[in-house]
């Protein structure tokens, strides 16, 4: 029982994980709706996920994606076109599968019966937007039973019983002699990749004792699964040299059950271990493979007696060959891999009865909870902070044999560390690529045409970083669309093209992530701003401010420049969410804008949450961490720096300073010489005046109770070796702590300083 609900865990999660693609692949078909590629994913992911839910039995799940399925072999035949209104019902129709999915083990009849009524819709909506009921299979899902019972996946002895497998199957046994003959088998692998992508592919070897082996001769057999549109007359065509002397197979897509049952009978093979490689790569599911396995005995294990007929569609000029045993078969790297659900991983125990174990040998990952990752985080923390005690002894001690193994010790804990980090990480991609449905519903509702562009999507960031920062970009996006693009009137009356453009870009920078929201809109008027926030009593009229400082006031609660309020926004409330949503991530955010020619905000995040390389100081009779990646460099200070004002030329740069022993309230110590820690976050630079600087070390970040978090300047506290606690830095927040106290009183003096 625990391994068959394992078994739905794992349908649930790999059908969810097939759902986002169908998604993404959905978006860009807008964009490109001839793009087959797309399309073939999209009928691919639907067709997974269908064949797994039969495989449990979810007749609702398989007959109302085998309607979907149907509309988009339609698309994919080229007998309907892939126009904005089928897109839309079919990621409609994809959100309802999802919900079916869910849906799954909930006891709620009413759920059940509004989920039903929502398929009856969608079903309507896909007849009148694909075709007739002719080509959608049904209109109601009151007729779903009437075609579940034909499916495949069903046991019904007198119907013919389809194949779930979309791809071309190939079987070839090449002849000894097709290498003397000039004939390379790689070739023809080339060869097929031109015609498509080769998805699967399993190698098997025939070799005969060391005594016996031609090193001139032909031993290797595949089987290989290819996703083509060609048809069968040029793929039969590829092998037209080797035709007479090797056995080649070509089993055509959705083939009736009976053609596998056909190869399995002329080949001279046993039908077990054959049936292991069809299975390993991917032709037949376990379930089939027990379908066929049922046929009559003597028309599987009886080898073929005489040619197959030339004009068969499966064969083409069968001959006798050695048997070939597989050996230790594994997946090519040729194409990619199938997007197909592990049948070990979904099928119920009772179904593989009788059957050996099949563990897909080419498969290089597997699940993890996440709360066991954060566990392993936690874990190799503790490690880090033993590790540094460890460290500081050995270097008290002074016996060199003991430095030596601590260093190596800590080397590894370093290594380890990483990995474990590495873990968490994803690539942003997936956070982005949901916001291509989200640009396109509000601008249909705002009567807009805007596109969304995504770059940088294979940046990695930490797994709870980005489960935090949807929300935060789920309203700057929503803000660029309402606020920031104009209708497409003014856009044409300003020279600029009718579709609007929001861009989401990600990179890296000074050890940070940066998450980028621009688009081509109007821009923010600093005018309006600055007068709305003196209206709003968050400024004086005389207060000075420069222009970034007003842009920045466009993040605190209440202000608004809309004067008509709408759904979307225009009652101030949001942007003061998002600043504090960034900051409690450690992170900050920046305006930028030219009016008439849009916005840009820019998000400033961590790398992760856990564990950073930091730079330890000295202040007073404390110690502070520094994050290392925003450390640029270190100089000497005087005093005569505090006499101009609290800055510094570097190198003609003028580089404004804080005091943090002035600025934490630490005690006095004499030291012989000070220094500045020259940081940097984004494109500001500030430095910090310390009295020591200790070094480099591994730091374990660790939160601040919620009774310190009125403290400016502190994102964090960390367990130093010596079991001492330490301050980590919030460099952002000084930085701008430094620009707004030193920068009136520096600029005047800049041209004496040296």
């Amino acid at each position: 029982m625990e391994e068959m609900e394992h078994a739905q865990e794992m349908f649930v999660d790999e059908s969810l994980d097939l759902l986002q693609e169908m998604e993404s692949a959905l978006n860009k078909l807008k964009a490109a709706p001839e793009n087959i590629e797309m399309i073939n994913l999209v009928f691919r992911a639907a067709h997974t996920i269908k064949g797994a839910a039969g495989l449990f039995g979810y007749d609702g799940i398989v007959a109302f994606t085998h309607t979907v399925e149907n509309v988009l072999e339609k698309v994919r035949a080229g007998e309907r076109h892939c126009d904005d209104t089928l897109i839309a019902v079919l990621l409609d129709c994809r959100d309802h599968i999802e919900s079916l999915i869910e849906q799954l083990g909930n006891q709620d009849a009413s759920s059940g019966q509004e989920l039903a009524v929502q398929g009856q819709a969608l079903l309507a909506q896909l007849s009148g937007s694909a075709g007739s009921q002719q080509h959608c299979g049904v209109n109601n899902l009151s007729s779903l039973g009437q075609y579940t019972e034909h499916l495949p996946g069903r046991d019904h002895s007198n119907t013919n019983r389809v194949a779930f497998n979309p791809y071309w199957h190939f079987s070839l046994r090449f002849g000894e002699g097709v290498l003397r003959n000039g004939m390379d088998p790689l070739s023809f692998l080339r060869y097929l990749s031109s015609l498509g992508d080769i998805v699967e592919l399993v190698p098997l070897f025939a070799l005969p004792g060391s005594s016996l082996m031609d090193p001139e001769s032909c031993y290797l057999g595949l089987e290989l699964q290819l996703d083509s549109d060609a048809d069968q007359v040029t793929l039969q065509s590829v092998f037209e040299f080797v035709a007479d002397e090797s056995q080649i197979h070509i089993i055509p897509p959705h083939s009736d059950l009976q053609q596998y049952v056909a190869l399995i009978k002329e080949l001279d093979q046993e039908a077990d271990e054959l049936g292991q490689l069809l299975i390993q790569c991917g032709a037949l599911t376990q379930e089939e493979l027990a379908y066929v396995m049922e046929a009559p005995q003597a028309d599987i294990i009886q080898p073929a007696q005489a040619m197959h007929d030339p004009d068969s569609d499966t064969l083409l000029q069968p001959q006798l060959e050695p048997q070939l045993q597989p050996q230790s078969p594994s997946q090519s790297d040729v194409g990619e891999p199938a997007q197909q659900l592990s049948p070990q991983e979904v099928t119920p125990k009772k179904a593989t009865a009788g059957l050996p174990d099949l563990k897909r040998q080419e498969s290089r990952s597997l699940r993890v909870d996440a709360h066991k990752l954060d566990q392993l985080i936690n874990l190799v923390g503790e490690l880090v902070i033993a590790g540094a005690n460890t460290s500081l002894l050995a270097k008290q001690n002074g016996d060199p044999e003991l430095r030596e193994s601590s260093a190596a010790v800590s080397l590894l804990v370093e290594e380890i560390r990483g990995l474990s980090l590495h873990l968490r990480m994803i690539p942003i991609d997936e956070t982005f690529k949901r916001f291509h449905r989200v640009v396109r519903e509000i601008s249909r509702d705002l009567d807009k045409d805007i596109r969304l562009m995504i770059e940088g999507g294979e940046t990695e960031l930490d797994k709870g970083v980005v489960e935090k920062i949807n929300d935060p970009l789920m309203h700057l996006v929503r803000n660029a669309i309402d606020h920031g693009i104009e209708a497409k009137e003014d856009r044409l009356a300003k020279g600029k093209p009718a579709t609007g453009t929001v861009i989401l870009r990600a990179y890296y920078d000074s050890g940070s992530i940066v998450i980028e929201v621009c688009d081509d809109g109007g821009g923010i008027d600093p005018v309006k701003v600055r007068a709305k926030a003196v209206e709003n009593g968050l400024i004086s009229a005389e207060q000075p401010m420069s222009e970034k400082e007003i842009l920045r006031l466009i993040l605190e609660a209440g202000l608004t420049t809309k004067t008509a309020v709408s759904d979307l926004s225009g009652r101030g409330v949001g942007m003061d969410v998002v600043k504090r949503n960034i900051e409690a991530l450690q992170g900050s955010i920046e305006v930028e804008s030219r009016l008439g020619e849009g916005s840009l905000l820019r998000l400033r995040l961590p790398l992760t949450l856990s564990i950073i390389d930091g730079f330890a100081v000295g202040v007073g009779v404390s110690s502070y961490v520094i994050p290392l990646d925003a450390v640029v460099e270190c100089i000497e200070y005087s005093e005569q720096h505090s006499k101009n004002g609290n800055y510094v030329n570097l190198r003609g740069e003028i580089l404004p300073f804080i005091n943090l022993r002035q600025r934490f309230k630490e005690s006095h110590i004499d030291v012989k010489q000070r220094n500045i820690v020259v940081v940097q976050s984004g494109e500001q630079k500030a430095g910090f005046v310390v009295d020591q600087l200790q070094g480099e070390l591994q730091t374990v970040i660790k939160p601040l109770s919620k009774i310190f978090s009125h403290l400016s300047g502190i994102s964090g506290s960390t367990i130093l070796g010596s079991g001492e606690v330490a301050m980590i830095l919030d460099v952002p927040a000084l930085i701008r702590d430094a620009e707004t106290h030193c920068a009136p009183r520096y600029i005047g003096h800049a041209e004496v300083v040296s």
